[in-house]
């Protein structure tokens, strides 16, 4: 292990030199015995392998050197001496804070005495203010309805938007600023339309812009009667009803709708509440037809709100975004006008065999209290509704109450949207389960395309 291939860790020196070098014991030549004079460590000619401490300068006697300035490091670095038309080309890069600290030093001084290039940088930093991309809208919901109030507190609108008509306001404006980011791959996202018809769930699959394709062809329908535009133009629909409309849509793009379906639909549903509100109040009676029944104008634009509502909620699922209800005073429209359809739901349903005729019904003259159910909903937008069974022209009645049924808000929009089973909906019931189960399949059939 000692032959001349071995690999040293220090050079190559007898035990007993390298003892001294190293000056500790149990070095190379200790392990070989030898001991070593004493007087070897104090030999001037040899120089210790570890130097000995470094001597202070105050131990020395000599002078310390100067304190620095304490500013000197502080202080910025002069800016450099370059031309006017240098500094003219560096107008650019310093507007978009891609200078140097020499070149923005340098930039800024000279914009102090060229009044040229001071205009010039005003120009560029307010174009670099329009490239930035519009911040996203993804806030509370609630914000937009607390700036508005404190908006019309100071200074009313000379042209109010109709109280009925605020909840399609409010809805469209959501569902706006989630497409806003929206990119090609979200535009071309599978949704699934669910609905309720007859005794069954059914559904239709489309595309985040085929959505916004059927809610533009079924707000062309009250955009129609305003007088306005219609969106399907000379398309023509086989019925005029929002599912056939939609179709007819559908039908006529020589390819799926895209995102340019975007800006027609926005469009349409600012010249709606524009129309609305220039026609005052009175015009919220005016029939809009659906084909197959019709509803004033004051329920239609709360009947297109509670849709717009439903089907964002459809797109937000399909990409994957939350999207909350709508604030609790339009929610308790929404809710409220669904349960004002219920008698006539009901009652079509007894007329087309979907709903036996309850063997205690008790036809009463328009007008009389009557067989009522207790519709209790809870939570957001809630309140209590008595629903008459017999017939839609009776008055319900507490007298006649024969069941109850309680659900959450967002639980019963979701029944009248087609997206709840009937049998799954109620979170109490007491009662006749008749008129119960009759009911909540008449706030299911409610429920369109």
């Amino acid at each position: 292990m000692n032959g001349p291939d071995r690999f040293e860790a220090y050079e190559g020196h007898d035990g007993k030199d390298d003892h001294h070098r190293t000056g500790r014991p149990g070095g190379t030549g200790s392990q070989e015995g030898g001991t070593g004079a004493p007087g070897d460590a104090q030999d001037p000619a040899r120089q210790p392998r570890i130097p000995l401490p470094r001597a202070s300068v105050e131990d020395g006697g000599l002078p310390l050197p100067a304190p620095a300035d304490p500013g000197e490091s502080e202080r910025p670095p002069p800016a450099p001496v370059l031309e006017h038309a240098v500094l003219k080309s560096l107008l650019g890069a310093w507007a978009l804070a891609a200078c140097s600290a020499e070149e923005a030093t340098a930039v800024e001084e000279h914009l102090g005495c060229c009044g040229a290039c001071a205009d010039e940088a005003r120009r560029l930093r307010e174009a670099v203010g329009l490239l930035q991309r519009p911040d996203s809208l993804d806030l509370d919901p609630g914000l937009r309805t607390r700036v508005l109030e404190t908006c019309l507190e100071r200074r009313p609108p000379r042209i109010p938007v109709p109280d009925w008509a605020a909840a399609y306001d409010a809805e469209t404006a959501r569902l706006d600023a989630l497409l806003q980011d929206f990119g090609d791959a979200e535009w071309h996202a599978p949704v699934r339309l669910r609905w309720f018809r007859s005794d069954a769930s059914t559904s239709r699959r489309t595309t985040v812009a085929g959505v916004i394709a059927h809610l533009l062809s079924v707000d062309g329908m009250v955009a129609v009667a305003l007088g306005l535009d219609d969106p399907l133009g000379e398309v023509p629909a086989q019925h005029p009803t929002p599912s056939a409309r939609t179709e007819a849509y559908w039908r006529a793009s020589h390819f799926p709708p895209t995102r340019a379906v975007r800006g027609p639909w926005r469009e349409q549903s600012h010249s709606l509440v524009r129309t609305v509100s220039f026609t005052g109040g009175g015009a919220g009676r005016m029939p809009i037809s659906y084909g197959e029944f019709e509803l004033p104008l004051h329920d239609a634009m709360l009947d297109r709100a509670f849709e717009c509502w439903v089907h964002a909620e459809d797109i937000a699922d399909a990409v994957d975004y939350p999207y909350d209800p709508p604030s609790p005073r339009h929610l308790h429209r929404m809710i409220d006008l669904a349960a004002r359809m219920l008698p006539t739901a009901l009652a079509h349903r007894r007329r087309t065999g979907l709903a036996a005729p309850a063997h205690h019904r008790h036809l009463v003259a328009a007008g009389e209290p009557g067989r009522s159910l207790r519709l209790e909903i809870e939570g957001s937008g809630g309140g209590e509704w008595l629903i008459p069974l017999d017939s839609p022209a009776a008055r319900g009645s507490t007298e006649h109450e024969v069941a109850h049924v309680a659900l959450d808000g967002v639980e019963f929009c979701r029944l009248a949207a087609g997206h709840v089973p009937p049998q799954e909906a109620a979170a109490g019931q007491v009662g006749d389960r008749e008129a119960i189960r009759d009911v909540l399949f008449a706030a299911a059939s409610l429920s369109r395309m």
